[in-house]
């Protein structure tokens, strides 16, 4: 059978063939305006009842960014009971400063961490500490659950495919848990991904990243700072539909459960959906692949 062949043969199975033992977290980002907040609150209320594994909320520069991070971190814990793991970056704060952090969300509760370098301040010179340290940083604090980042397409940085996956075995080595993926459409791109991770003695799960695209030019401008390669053939898929979201949302959803599909046939049980703060597309995706209250 060709690969063509394949993997009409994998969309056209029942959702029924796979949907055992499916596991989901989702990631969303501090709000930075009341109606912001209002849609963040709304949609984690509207996922908490799948019962995801965790749920990530993304930090960025600054403290400012940072404190709200903690402050909607302490906020799931308390109003929902989910297992809430903030992300933290050792670009913009010192050793000292880090392991403050890290001795405050454990003393809070927080158990789970998504350690990454973070985003070089344009004209940076050369970080002091990369994710692999902070994650031994982190290690060296307490006995914390770390998730990392993992590169199927190669993080935009990277000289090649190889360096970073010498990296991304660096921050196993160093105690990460678990990788969880950019977000990707190629499904090819991460299968070959996480058996080059198997060859070199990486053996945390790989969870793949998706991200449900309810805005194609959107996710053309993310998909540019990233080096994720979108085909050709999504492209097409939301052709005329600049003035059609509900259309858009059901290409989008559709799109992202032929994903989970795919990867459960071949083993995948985790998955980690980029929210985006809106929850429609996700709780639709996961209901309809058996993800429910």
């Amino acid at each position: 059978m060709n690969a063509r062949a394949r993997q009409l043969d994998l969309l056209n199975r029942t959702v029924r063939d796979i949907d055992n033992d499916l596991n989901v977290s989702f990631e969303f980002f501090p709000p930075n305006s009341p109606a912001m907040e209002d849609t963040l609150w709304g949609s984690i209320e509207r996922l908490a009842p799948l019962n995801p594994s965790f749920v990530s909320v993304t930090y960025g520069a600054g403290s400012g960014t940072r404190d709200r991070t903690h402050g909607v971190i302490k906020r799931i814990q308390k109003d929902t009971g989910l297992i809430a793991a903030p992300h933290l970056t050792c670009i913009d704060a010192g050793r000292e400063e880090l392991i403050d952090i890290a001795k405050d969300y454990w003393e809070s509760g927080v158990r789970h961490i998504v350690a990454l370098r973070g985003d070089l301040p344009n004209n940076s010179k050369k970080p002091d500490m990369y994710a692999n340290d902070l994650v031994e940083l982190l290690k060296g604090v307490a006995d914390f659950d770390i998730s990392v980042a993992a590169y199927p397409e190669t993080h935009p940085e990277a000289p090649n495919a190889q360096f970073d996956l010498v990296n991304l075995k660096r921050k196993v080595d160093a105690g990460a848990n678990r990788a969880i993926t950019q977000f990707f459409f190629d499904m090819d791109s991460y299968l070959r991904f996480r058996d080059r991770c198997v060859a070199v003695g990486i053996d945390v799960e790989i969870v793949p990243g998706i991200l449900p695209v309810s805005n194609f030019a959107t996710l053309k401008r993310f998909a540019d700072m990233t080096n994720v390669n979108v085909p050709d053939w999504m492209g097409k898929m939301y052709e005329g539909l600049d003035d059609d979201p509900t259309t858009r949302n059901m290409v989008g959803a559709n799109i992202a459960m032929e994903q989970v599909k795919i990867l459960r046939s071949e083993g995948v049980n985790d998955f980690h959906f980029y929210t985006l703060n809106r929850s429609e597309l996700t709780y639709a995706i996961c209901h309809t692949l058996g993800v429910r209250p």
